[in-house]
């Protein structure tokens, strides 16, 4: 028997008050985010991810929850991407919100950098909640630096400089 609670999705994690991240839910987990309550589903990796869900959307709007695809290539995440993620968690302010990629590194890096651009946390305690899922390799390290130069920011994390 597949295990279906909220705690049994690939490295979820709660670093946002009503935004969960994760990796790839499964058909059956779905169900169990919606009972959770949630009322959107964001996913940031590519239809062709691994383990990546034949007609995801149809799925998820069909379970009564908004569906928001941005394609995030893993060799070349964009500024635009990260942009569009920060309009729409900020539109949906007071919605629970689930963003999930493949495995939750796109998603825990950006919304590491959601989180200290746009809520104002601190750089080191987000980069812990990073670290938690994974050790970013050169590409994000390299995207996360360009990301918070481009909004004025100075990478504070420890070894990143």
């Amino acid at each position: 028997m597949t295990n279906t609670s909220i705690s049994s999705i690939q490295n979820v994690r709660f670093f946002i008050r009503q935004v969960a991240s994760s990796g790839q839910p499964t058909f059956e987990q779905f169900s169990v985010i919606r009972d959770a309550g949630y009322t959107c589903v964001i996913n940031l990796a590519l239809s062709t991810s691994t383990g990546a869900l034949p007609d995801e959307k149809a799925l998820v709007t069909s379970l009564g929850m908004e569906y928001v695809h941005i394609p995030v290539e893993w060799t070349k995440p964009e500024i635009n991407q990260l942009a569009n993620l920060f309009g729409e968690l900020d539109n949906r302010r007071g919605q629970l919100v689930w963003v999930h990629c493949a495995m939750n590194y796109r998603v825990s890096t950006f919304l590491f950098l959601y989180r200290v651009i746009k809520l104002g946390a601190s750089q080191q305690d987000a980069w812990q909640d990073v670290l938690s899922v994974w050790q970013p390799n050169e590409v994000w390290l390299d995207f996360i630096q360009t990301s918070l130069r481009h909004y004025g920011y100075h990478c504070e994390v420890y070894g990143m400089q």
